[in-house]
């Protein structure tokens, strides 16, 4: 398995240590390759913005968190883009753990891969708590804990791991990309529900789904692999990600849960 990681991993990568500040720039590039990247993003994006008119309600600003280069604000010019380091893709440096934000300002709040990376999630609710207006909420893409996606990530990346029975919310993070559980949304919404919703009695898991555009994901290469299939096929590609949409809670590799604040 390691030997076609390697044969696939794209080359613009070699030899890069994932906390260095040139990541930006290299997966800027390849994703400037990868029109299929792009339309999956733009589907995240999309995905996020229905479930925000969906699920949320009241005024105040649209913020995402670790934005990283592929922000929300490149399909919603609204959404506030910000993370942890500054960038050129950046509108402010922001950590979730510690926002310099006022009280009760904030309708939305997105993640795009970023919840498993927060060293010390109650940190991050007790923020969503205070920043949250009433009925606003925040909107988490993550990996997957289906079948397909867990023997995936399991194996994809040597700098990240998946483990469901890790015991702490808390994770060993030993640098911005390094050392997370993927498996962490896992943890707190699914294994651990009703700790969550007995500590966080304000924040209510309201939505919960895997996503249907893995194979578009998957045959990209993502931000790390080759490109397995012609960006010409895009379309068919999304054809048979319908065909197997009622499959989807075995081989999707990412889910989105939406949290709401009470607004009482």
């Amino acid at each position: 398995m390691k030997h076609i990681l390697s044969l696939l991993r794209d080359p613009l990568l070699n030899g890069l240590d994932v906390d260095e500040n040139r990541r930006m720039e290299l997966h800027r590039i390849m994703l400037q390759r990868k029109p299929m990247l792009q339309i999956a993003f733009a589907e995240f994006h999309q995905l996020f913005k229905t479930l925000n008119h969906q699920f949320l309600s009241g005024t105040g600003m649209e913020i995402e968190l670790g934005a990283g280069i592929a922000p929300m604000k490149n399909s919603y010019a609204d959404v506030l883009a910000t993370d942890v380091v500054a960038s050129p893709q950046s509108d402010r440096v922001l950590d979730a753990e510690a926002m310099d934000i006022a009280d009760h300002s904030i309708r939305t709040i997105y993640g795009q891969n970023c919840f498993h990376h927060f060293p010390h999630p109650d940190r991050f609710f007790t923020e969503l708590t205070r920043v949250l207006t009433p009925g606003g909420g925040a909107i988490l893409l993550e990996p997957y804990y289906g079948p397909v996606a867990a023997f995936m990530y399991k194996r994809l990346f040597t700098t990240e791991g998946f483990d469901k029975n890790y015991r702490s919310w808390d994770t060993p993070v030993t640098g911005p990309m390094n050392g997370a559980n993927q498996a962490l949304s896992y943890i707190v919404f699914v294994r651990d529900r009703a700790e969550f919703i007995r500590k966080y009695p304000t924040l209510d898991i309201v939505y919960q789904a895997p996503v249907g555009n893995y194979l578009k994901y998957l045959l990209s290469g993502g931000l790390n692999f080759r490109q397995l299939a012609p960006s010409s096929f895009i379309n068919g590609i999304g054809w048979i990600e319908k065909m197997l949409s009622p499959f989807n809670r075995w081989i999707a590799l990412h889910h989105v849960t939406v949290l709401r604040k009470a607004s009482h």
